[in-house]
């Protein structure tokens, strides 16, 4: 060590030492302070008995009682850890432990006095009396010693004015941070809340103003310059609500962090962030039941492809929580795997055997690699998703999502394996382009290894990934950076959109609900508008940009859907996920020659790539899903 470097280890040690005896210092006040009460009330108790006739108190006995009381105090409070530092002054905790010390203290000294008393001139109601006044008296002071603090810590009077929305839990923790911290940048003057069972609620001295409709008029007449939404489980239909709102009335709009932040509370003021596009179409909070995901995954072999893409990677990280007793990361791409490795074990070494270089257009690469890991649950995410570029490779798309997924089916009932979960599009409802079609190809495979093997192989089907990697919004801020053009497809195209994590754990979910050759449909809520997301962006930016118009590309649909015109659904186990099912199709009907010459020559609204099953029957159009 350097000389310097030892001279700062002395120095934290003093600073540690110093903070000690302050500890031990104050620690001895509070037990000094409580001690002089229960002789002072002790005193008290005998006066008020005897009416004040100061002639008839037996001043040795009471002062001898009084010491008493308060060594017997202060010995159950020992016991307890009343002045040992165990708990914070003035908490809950601490106010349960000191009457239980009181009452002990109590009980001890009525036996003394019962047995004593008529001998020594004291009277049997003294410690009755004594009691409450006791612990009414050391309330009271750890209550105004306590009020004093948060006055001293409270922000500075020039701090920004800030209304918060959300009387819960989520607002109660936010406002108490901002009372007592002196160096907050922002002070709550009002609460907004919609529930009018807290009409009168105050939260640290804050009142509840009114609901999130009189935002406008209450940032006026409280002088606020800052709307922060303090709601856990806030959607965006109230997220534009207030953002809207708060912008027209000049405000700053700030939200909280993360549902997962926010549980373990481990978020102050220094973690409110300005609103992003993103906040304004998901945001959705997801029930997830962990007693459906713990039983398939925790302890259980895990494999997941396409693992280094922004679903896969996010699936590996959730996955991660549930304690499998190994999860491998399978991708080609190898800054991909790096990324995802980097998130789970907080290193990118890539020397580690949870992560494995493959192709799955590798049939006999990806048999060795099952072979070798033996997974028992698999998550096939691996695809190729860009829909105007598959357009011009359809031969592409054939060779990753449609024999890639062949691929890892046959793999994966090498091995035997139990779950199989194919992340799958939107598109694959009613298909219209090449990757639509490929990926109802998929689905349908799927469905075929959960008829020949019996095990729970099914396929989940979402849409719009917010922050994918190639997604939307990435591609509209780059423009934006740039300087414009945005460009749109079509003025009133528009798509369903979920955030990654939300997504995610909607896909772990419903390997836990699913049954054999099912397609699970997850809940996206209501479609958005691409150009109001465009709109909104550009507004977000500050910056002039213009919008243009481009056109539908080939194979691009204006409006996206989930479900095929002939599938029917059911929700029998999760209310944000729907039940359908595919048609199996096995592996001696796909046709590679048909699905390229449909792709380039006739309208997409029937089954690709799929070989009738005689030579006379043709493949009706009412198949098309």
């Amino acid at each position: 060590m350097t000389a310097e470097s030892i001279e700062d280890s002395r120095s934290a040690d003093a600073d540690a030492r110093w903070q000690l005896r302050q500890a031990r210092v104050q620690s001895l006040l509070y037990l000094g302070g409580d001690c002089l009460i229960w002789v002072g009330v002790v005193v008290a108790a005998v006066v008020l008995r005897a009416e004040f006739v100061f002639a008839e108190v037996s001043w040795p006995a009471t002062l001898a009682l009084g010491v008493v009381a308060a060594a017997l105090f202060a010995g159950f409070g020992y016991l307890l850890g009343l002045h040992q530092g165990r708990y914070r002054y003035g908490s809950f905790e601490e106010v349960q432990s000191l009457v239980i010390a009181s009452l002990a203290t109590t009980a001890v000294l009525t036996l003394m006095v019962f047995v004593l008393g008529p001998d020594v001139g004291l009277p049997r109601s003294t410690v009755l009396i004594a009691c409450p006044i006791a612990i009414t008296l050391m309330f009271g002071a750890r209550y105004v010693l306590r009020m004093s603090r948060n006055r001293s810590r409270m922000p500075h009077p020039s701090a920004t004015r800030t209304i918060v929305v959300g009387a819960g839990g989520a607002g109660e923790h936010i406002i108490r941070n901002m009372q007592t911290d002196p160096q907050s940048p922002l002070r709550p003057v009002g609460i907004l809340d919609d529930d009018p069972a807290k009409r009168r609620l105050r939260l640290h001295g804050v009142p509840v103003l009114g609901n999130t409709h009189q935002l406008t008029q209450l940032a006026g007449e409280t002088g606020a310059q800052v709307v922060a939404l303090a709601i856990a489980n806030s959607d965006a239909e109230l997220m534009q609500r207030i953002t809207d709102a708060g912008t027209q009335a000049g405000l700053s709009v700030l939200v909280i962090p993360t549902v997962q932040q926010i549980v373990s509370g481990g978020f102050s003021v220094s973690d409110l962030r300005t609103v992003e596009i993103e906040d304004l179409l998901g945001r959705r909070p997801v029930d997830t039941r962990i007693e459906d995901i713990a039983g398939y995954i925790t302890g259980k072999r895990v494999l997941v492809t396409g693992a280094g893409g922004s679903i896969g990677a996010e699936l590996c990280l959730q996955l991660h929580k549930f304690g499998p007793s190994e999860l491998t990361m399978l991708d080609r791409d190898e800054t991909g795997l790096q990324q995802a490795q980097l998130g789970i074990t907080g290193h990118g070494l890539l020397n580690t055997g949870d992560v494995v270089l493959a192709d799955i257009r590798e049939a006999d690469e990806l048999l060795r690699v099952f072979e070798e890991r033996r997974p028992e649950v698999v998550f096939h995410a691996a695809a190729l998703k860009h829909l105007p570029l598959l357009e011009q490779h359809p031969d592409e798309a054939w060779k990753t999502n449609v024999l890639g997924t062949l691929n890892v089916v046959n793999a994966a009932r090498s091995v035997g394996v139990g779950t199989f979960v194919n992340i799958s599009t939107d598109k694959a409802a009613n298909p219209t382009s090449v990757l639509g079609h490929s990926k109802r190809v998929a689905e349908k495979i799927t469905a075929w290894a959960a008829e020949e093997t019996g095990q729970t192989y099914l396929s989940v089907r979402f849409g719009n990934v917010i922050g994918s990697r190639g997604s939307m919004l990435p591609t509209f801020r780059a423009m934006i950076d740039a300087g414009g053009p945005l460009t749109v497809t079509h003025p009133e195209a528009t798509r369903y959109f979920m955030t990654i994590p939300e997504a995610c754990q909607l896909v772990i979910q419903a390997g836990g609900i699913g049954r054999p050759g099912e397609v699970l449909i997850l809940d996206m809520g209501e479609p958005v508008r691409i150009l109001d997301v465009a709109k909104r962006m550009v507004a977000m930016s500050g910056k002039h940009v213009e919008i243009v118009f481009t056109g539908l590309r080939e194979g691009e649909k204006l409006h996206e859907e989930l479900v095929g015109s002939r599938e029917t659904l059911e929700r029998p186990f999760h209310p944000q996920i729907s039940h359908t099912r595919a048609d199996p199709i096995p592996p001696e009907r796909l046709d590679k020659e048909g699905w390229l010459a449909r792709m380039h020559g006739s309208p997409r609204n029937n089954e690709t790539g799929v070989v009738p099953r005689t030579v006379h029957e043709t493949l009706p159009e009412t198949t098309a899903q």
